[in-house]
């Protein structure tokens, strides 16, 4: 307090505030993110799967407005069945006479949404098993890597048409079956990540001063295997895409959606092959080509950016 004044000392040499642990978090995720980007630039790759899957997001988001949300309709087709390719209908019409185009457009959508869907949902499902196998060993982990083992040798395809035969046919059926029978892979990569980090020092400090066994897993284990969740989320959207449009050309996805597969489907049905009608087959073909492709080329330039001693070419 000052002499008679009665007011507070205050420190005028006293420098600027510290910045808060929030902001310093947010400071180090920004550098971090820049950083990455700066390495992935460099994978020539990386960056062509990347403008490819920017152009499929972008067919996908604007199809309303660029085909219409009617080019699905079987009733008031604009054309004729089988049209060939055409100026007005520039990959033809189907067998029900409506325009090729505007269905592989529109079919984007539905492919990327389930292939985005059952590779997160796989891949959850393989992250929460790794990590709990890893962490807590003993019987636990024991029968869960034996399931885990089972699930492996079994051809997953297999188990999807299984899964979609008994259950309804619907998107939701697709990406659970596509979901809960690709995530062995995920589940061995991250129960090996996490026996390597629960090995190192700070993890036995951490407990030593009471962290508990969630503590553990979410705030140390998980963000250190958070890099390879996200490579291996990457390379599986394109598994999923191509499961999806299986399941959908064998006719076990949902009838009442278009997609690539339920394209390629219709192609047959109608006879394209024996007929030579390839411009029913080829679009939808070549696009679910160039999208596991894409998707691809982004995991693998991902990977090579949060791991670089595998040396993936640039």
């Amino acid at each position: 307090m000052t002499a008679g004044t009665g007011e507070p000392v205050t420190d005028r040499g006293a420098g600027p505030k510290a910045p808060s642990a929030r902001t310093l978090a947010r400071r180090r995720r920004r550098a971090s993110a820049a950083r990455f980007w700066r390495e992935y630039r460099t994978h020539r790759a990386g960056l062509v799967g990347l403008a490819a899957l920017a152009l499929f997001a972008l067919a996908a988001l604007t199809a309303p407005l660029t085909v219409g949300s009617d080019v699905s309709s079987v009733t008031g087709a604009p054309g004729q069945p089988l049209e060939t390719p055409s100026g007005e209908f520039w990959l033809g019409t189907d067998r029900f006479g409506r325009d090729l185009l505007g269905l592989v457009v529109w079919g984007s959508r539905v492919s990327l949404l389930v292939g985005l869907l059952a590779a997160a949902l796989s891949v959850a499902i393989g992250t929460l098993v790794g990590i709990t196998a890893g962490h807590f060993k003993g019987a636990y982990a024991t029968v869960v890597m034996r399931i885990t083992d089972w699930f492996l040798v079994m051809p997953t395809l297999v188990l999807a048409i299984a899964l979609a035969t008994v259950m309804s046919r619907s998107l939701a059926t697709v990406v659970l079956a596509i979901g809960v029978t690709s995530w062995p892979t995920t589940a061995r990569l991250v129960r090996a990540q996490t026996l390597a980090v629960e090995a190192r020092p700070y993890i036995e400090r951490a407990r030593a001063l009471g962290g508990g066994h969630r503590h553990i897993m979410v705030r140390h284990v998980l963000p250190n295997v958070m890099p390879l969740v996200l490579a291996q989320t990457t390379l599986m959207i394109s598994s999923s895409i191509l499961a999806e449009a299986t399941l959908a050309f064998l006719g076990l996805g949902d009838p009442t959606v278009v997609s690539w597969g339920g394209l390629l489907q219709d192609a047959r049905e109608a006879g394209s092959v024996s007929s030579g009608n390839w411009s029913y087959l080829v679009p939808p073909g070549l696009a679910i080509a160039g999208v596991a492709l894409a998707f691809t080329l982004c995991g693998r330039a991902v990977e090579s950016v949060l791991n670089p001693r595998l040396g993936v070419a640039r």
